[in-house]
């Protein structure tokens, strides 16, 4: 799907959250254009672990962009953002509250010279509010936003989600409030600045859990892998490892133990209903895991969807990856990196039943850029002559990656734009 072909995005984010987005409107077909600040570029780029020295954290969320390093603290750099913000359609920014202003780019500013631009901010926790100047990272907002305090088993430490689940949801709501503008702006002919926060992503996802609250004033308690209210729910060991398991009404429940050959166990007072099944979870779990300890994952996970169970097993990525339905649904692909060669990735699970197997001619499928990788090319685009690139150069308000340009290949210089 690539519905943004035509739209120009400028990227001034960094680690997860703002680049995650980008690059989500950049599978969409927009023309990303990273901004990275200069010499060292985005601080993920240095985030371990390295593939042939090539952070794997800066791979996964930069892909189908282009490349520029300038110097922000460099006016001559400042200039030249601004300029291309100038022709740009959505500016994207993760900085602490105040900072675009320090830098003579708030919106006030930008919008006052490109009145459809859009702008797009992510913070930690809000742009004002007596938390608002907090730094903020993953774990801290999950921690603060009381998503830990649901995650975790009743007698530990309260936990935080396997991935960076603040950092990526603020993206995905950044990505609804763009394209929300964007269809605004086809009506009004004026852009917005649109915005969220770790914060408030996190806090939209508590769901059934923050109504409870709010509703019942009940504060929920972390249950682990097991359901709040339902049981048998939740996580169980096979003969290999651990698989979910979700009977969840009546007849799924009996069906259950007919298969495990424990066919007494609905009738057994202790389990007859659900509620006593709630109140002796344990007892039950050490029961149905004696049974299903007889079998693999896999082979129980067969007999329960033949069954009309919902089942699953708890996969390890290394399963995930070369499962047959992921493999299927085309979940992955194939780039050519300029130095690492084929790099597999993840990709964006945004599918349209018109798109063809492969991208359409033109469509970019560019992999993470070098840093500076294309400062010269998007400088010409944007109406920098020759003598003025080589100014910035010259100043170090720029930089051109050479490692794997053209003209290095043909024995020229490219410290200087010819």
């Amino acid at each position: 799907m690539q519905a943004l072909q035509g739209v120009k995005i400028v990227d001034l984010s960094r680690a997860l959250s703002g680049p995650f987005c980008t690059m989500v409107l950049a599978d969409l077909g927009a023309d990303v254009i990273k901004i990275e600040p200069g010499p060292t570029g985005d601080m993920s780029r240095t985030w371990g672990p390295f593939d042939r020295g090539v952070s794997t954290y800066y791979l996964s969320c930069n892909r189908n962009k282009r490349g520029l390093c300038i110097d922000f603290r460099n006016p001559q750099g400042l200039a030249a953002i601004q300029r291309l913000i100038d022709d740009a359609d959505v500016v994207i920014e993760n900085f602490k509250p105040g900072t675009l202003e320090s830098m003579g780019l708030s919106y006030d500013v930008l919008s006052a010279r490109n009145p459809r631009l859009i702008m797009g901010s992510i913070n930690a926790f809000g742009t004002d509010g007596p938390m608002s100047s907090w730094p903020g990272f993953d774990q801290i907002a999950q921690g603060y936003s009381g998503l830990m305090s649901l995650t975790g088993f009743v007698d530990g430490d309260p936990t935080r989600t396997g991935t960076a689940i603040g950092d990526l949801t603020s993206g995905m709501w950044l990505v609804t409030a763009v394209l929300a503008a964007l269809l605004e702006r086809e009506r009004s002919g004026y852009g917005q600045h649109v915005s969220t926060s770790l914060l408030a992503s996190l806090v939209g996802l508590l769901s059934v859990h923050g109504q409870r609250y709010l509703s019942l004033g009940d504060v929920p308690r972390r249950t682990g892998n097991a359901h709040s209210v339902i049981a048998p729910y939740g996580v169980f060991q096979t003969l290999d490892g651990p698989l979910n398991l979700a009977p969840i009404t009546s007849a799924m429940w009996g069906r259950l133990c007919v298969l495990l050959d424990v066919p007494a166990l609905p009738d057994d007072p202790r389990f007859a209903t659900n509620e006593a099944r709630v109140e002796r979870r344990d007892e039950l779990k050490a029961i149905l895991e004696s049974r299903l300890k007889t079998r693999s994952k896999r082979a129980w996970t067969e007999l329960f969807i033949e069954a009309g169970l919902p089942a699953g097993p708890i996969n390890t990525l290394d399963e995930v990856f070369d499962d047959p339905q992921v493999l299927h649904s085309q979940l992955t692909r194939t780039l050519m990196h300029p130095t690492l060669g084929a790099l597999r990735q993840v990709v964006t699970p945004v599918f349209s039943a018109t798109d063809a197997a492969e991208p359409a001619p033109g469509v970019s499928q560019r992999p993470p850029p070098l840093l500076g990788e294309h400062t010269l090319e998007v400088l010409r685009e944007a109406g920098f002559d020759t003598a003025s690139i080589n100014a910035l150069l010259a100043a170090k308000a720029v930089y051109q990656d050479t490692s794997n340009s053209p003209a290095m290949a043909s024995g020229q210089s490219t410290e200087t734009a010819q």
